[in-house]
């Protein structure tokens, strides 16, 4: 009998040794799609969210397929799970998936180039993440108090904020139920006709949008993770280190390469493209935000 149960802690030492060689192939695949060569971390702890998290890809090629039955549902529920500043829920998001209004959307969000983020007429659903002073400028003037705060720009600050984190949360719901998402920055080009088109009250606005839908991984139209810069250039220990930053930039060039030649995208650098996305016609109508948002009520002092 003790030689069976030596077999069997045996047996059972040797499967957990073959699940965690697996386990460690799977993370390293998952730093190579990342980092690729890079220098990758040499120690990092690891779960299935974690990983899940590491996969994590920008999806422009949708199904014409409904999301599954409750799942806007689990990911507002994961949003409204993030960190909210002083329980205050500055923030709210427009579901957006009759097809003319989408449409109507996507032709704001599209601005000079007019065939810029066609691709959301194809998803189910585009959804509008607005930060939202709305109902704390009414509550406080409700209770007697005059919302001066919201004429500053910290609270402008703070429900741009707390909508971003409630994205991400909802980010991280929709890719673990196998949906593909996409950030929209461009929702801002028109920021005071999104604004009225969605009927928006006034101390709000749509800060960027989030298409959602199943992924259709098209012939000739590859989607894949895109190589991030070695943790040098980001992480930094007691205090900034601009020149060890600027260094580490050096090796992500030939990983931005291969993912432009694998995406099929004409040849251009890291740092090409940096100067490229700072020209000022790449605003494409976001140089008036500023005025936009005065309008929508936010004076920004």
């Amino acid at each position: 009998m003790p030689a069976l149960v030596t077999n069997a802690k045996t047996s059972d030492a040797y499967a957990q040794a073959i699940d965690m060689e697996h386990a460690m192939t799977e993370h390293q695949a998952l730093l190579e799609q990342r980092y690729g060569a890079q220098t990758k971390p040499a120690r990092m702890a690891w779960n299935a969210q974690i990983a899940a998290l590491l996969l994590h890809r920008s999806v422009r090629n949708y199904l014409p397929e409904a999301l599954p039955e409750g799942a806007l549902e689990a990911m507002v529920a994961a949003a409204q799970s993030a960190s909210t500043s002083s329980n205050l829920h500055q923030w709210s998001v427009v579901a957006v998936g009759d097809p003319a209004l989408k449409a109507r959307v996507a032709e704001l969000a599209s601005g000079r180039k007019k065939d810029a983020n066609r691709f959301i007429n194809d998803a189910p659903l585009v959804l509008l993440w607005v930060a939202d002073l709305s109902r704390s400028h009414a509550i406080t003037c409700d209770g007697g108090g005059d919302a001066q705060v919201h004429d500053y720009l910290d609270a402008f600050l703070m429900a741009s904020i707390d909508a971003a984190l409630a994205a991400q949360n909802a980010v991280v719901a929709a890719e673990s139920m196998g949906l593909g998402v996409v950030y929209i920055g461009a929702m801002r080009n028109e920021a005071q006709a999104l604004a009225e088109l969605i009927h928006l009250p006034r101390y709000s606005f749509v800060a960027f949008g989030l298409v959602v839908g199943k992924p259709a991984d098209l012939p000739g139209k590859p989607e894949t993770v895109r190589p991030r810069p070695p943790q040098s250039v980001v992480l930094h220990h007691d205090r900034y280190d601009f020149q060890r930053s600027m260094a580490g930039l050096d090796d992500y060039e030939a990983e931005f390469g291969k993912f432009r030649e694998h995406m099929g995208s004409a040849r251009r650098s890291w740092k090409e493209s940096v100067v490229h996305y700072n020209r000022f016609d790449y605003m494409d109508g976001r140089e008036k935000l500023r005025q936009a948002m005065v309008e929508r009520g936010f004076n920004l002092l």
